[in-house]
């Protein structure tokens, strides 16, 4: 058996000696009259029967062993909870022998009747009122339908339809059934940022939303006012606690094993702010909407991945689970070309100089999975000299219509590891090559910082994401500053670099032997790109 070591045992016999008698027991937290599937750890007791005080308490893993409830009893005696102050009691009763026989060996030395009793008047009557505590709390799903709910959940996150329909994209689901008309679902995660569907209740309120976050004037204060102010049913996906914590973060979702997915329900309403708890005809229309939904997708999902979003509706008769008064409902599934259209002139896509965004086959998405998280970046410029020795020295060259002037071509250079470079050249060019690097604007609504994102437009359309600048940042402001004079002389004309040598002696300084890579391009204003400012769509968080 463990035993305190002597200065232990001389510190504890210190302390004085109160003529009171101590309740301690270690008992499951879970509710006897809730059927809980996962285990809530146990809660340790140390009370004052007294004083009628709890002097210490600690909630450990149900397999933790005899040794937790001394640790809690040693805080119990020099660290007690307020207002009792450091003491040891003359004696100590358990309603456990076990308990009863250890802690007489672990403390012999210190002058401590422990006794055993059948019951434990004052501990037993906090436990009753942790339980109706826990049997008060409403679950976030109700039971009958949680693990229905997460199946569809994660058939969603499956059938991934962010992957072909953006946000503006909306699909209107009418159920006519509790109270509910009909939803508008817009669908997150084409950015790779937040992954889920927002059920709106009407479609005014989407578009009250949708209008405040596009205002650029809009303070975080007035963001998250109009972000409470929505009123939807909602679906979105994190990460679960079940992963090992020196596991390297992953920034997207999707690169994660669908084990590691959890799928989070709630509401949002202007009168009750946000929750994350549905109750019981909520949960019956959220899962009637993500079984219509999912199969929507599932049966016209030739059609939405295509350029044009079609008019299309299907109907479909979905039965209700646990419910004997509705044995199934008629759900209507319908995309919303005109309301995607006018989302999209809201948000300024309707227009540019180029001609009609919307409609502009050039544009498909925007994606991040180009450049490596660890390379190094920088904006600068290579003499004409150089230019030359470049085009013949790397080994793959896209030439372009170059004007040479000024102090040299303004160039975009990524660094990173050579197998990692190879991947990169090899994305660029399956892609047609590299037609125009830009750096557009964009915007956290929540937290209030605006960015100058840099993209790379590939001859299919693609966008991709080459790196993320704070707009304040005084160092990014001045190489901006420098690149857009340089590309403003070459009349457009640009470069991107890409370069190994990320962990040898040249990272941060590569040689000309380093450059593997030289696409010539062109150098687009946001105005010309017409895509107006990229918005961070709000991160649902839960305590």
């Amino acid at each position: 058996m463990t035993s305190f070591n002597r200065s232990t045992s001389r510190r504890l016999q210190k302390l004085i000696q109160i003529p009171s008698v101590w309740e301690g027991d270690r008992r499951p937290m879970s509710s006897p009259s809730r059927d809980d599937s996962e285990e809530k750890g146990e809660c340790i007791l140390w009370v004052d029967g007294s004083q009628g005080i709890v002097r210490g308490m600690d909630v450990v893993d149900p397999d933790t062993g005899p040794e937790a409830i001394v640790r809690t009893l040693m805080r119990a005696m020099e660290h007690p909870h307020s207002p009792a102050k450091p003491a040891r009691p003359q004696r100590i009763v358990v309603r456990d022998r076990e308990i009863q026989f250890y802690l007489r060996g672990v403390l012999q030395d210190l002058d401590i009747a422990i006794d055993y009793v059948p019951e434990l008047h004052l501990i037993d009557e906090l436990f009753r009122g942790f339980e109706e505590i826990i049997d008060s709390q409403v679950p976030e799903l109700p039971p009958q339908y949680a693990s229905t709910l997460r199946d569809k959940a994660l058939a969603i996150w499956q059938a991934a339809p962010w992957e072909f329909l953006e946000e503006q994209q909306i699909l209107s689901i009418e159920i006519n059934k509790w109270d509910v008309g009909t939803l508008y679902a817009s669908v997150m995660g084409m950015l790779g940022m937040e992954y889920g569907i927002l059920f709106y209740r009407s479609e005014d309120s989407l578009k009250r939303f949708r209008a405040t976050v596009l205002r650029d004037d809009e303070s975080q204060e007035r963001l998250e006012e109009a972000f409470l102010k929505q009123d939807c049913l909602f679906l979105t996906f994190e990460r679960n606690n079940a992963i090992d914590e020196d596991e390297d973060d992953v920034d997207d979702l999707a690169d994660l094993p669908l084990s590691e997915i959890d799928p989070t329900f709630g509401n949002i309403h202007p009168l009750e702010g946000l929750r994350s708890v549905l109750y019981e005809e909520e949960a019956l229309v959220v899962l009637m909407a993500l079984e219509s939904f999912s199969r929507f997708i599932r049966d016209y999902r030739h059609q939405l991945i295509g350029e044009t979003f079609l008019s299309l509706s299907r109907r479909y008769r979905i039965t209700v689970p646990s419910d004997e008064l509705t044995k199934s409902v008629n759900v209507t599934v319908s995309t919303m070309p005109q309301l995607a259209a006018e989302l999209e002139e809201m948000a300024g896509f309707s227009s540019t100089e180029e001609g009609d965004f919307a409609n502009n086959p050039m544009f498909r998405s925007l994606r991040d999975d180009l450049i490596p998280e660890d390379s190094f970046l920088s904006l600068g410029v290579v003499s004409w000299e150089m230019l030359e020795y470049l085009r013949n020295g790397v080994t793959y060259h896209q030439a372009g219509e170059i004007q040479q002037v000024g102090d040299g071509l303004p160039v975009i250079l990524i660094q990173t590891s050579r197998p990692k470079a190879k991947i990169v050249i090899e994305s660029v060019e399956a892609a047609g090559g590299l037609k125009a690097i830009c750096f557009n604007p964009g915007a956290d609504p929540f937290d209030g910082d605006r960015y100058d994102l840099g993209l790379l437009q590939t001859n299919n359309g693609e966008l991709f994401l080459f790196g993320e600048f704070l707009d304040d940042d005084p160092i990014h402001v001045e190489a901006r500053a420098k690149w857009n004079q340089r590309c403003k002389n070459t009349q457009g004309c640009c470069g991107l670099i890409i370069a190994k040598g990320l962990t040898g002696a040249s990272r941060g300084n590569p040689q000309l032997r380093d450059m593997m890579a030289l696409f010539e391009a062109r150098s687009l204003s946001p105005k010309e790109l017409g895509i107006g400012t990229l918005q961070l769509m709000p991160q649902l968080q839960f305590e």
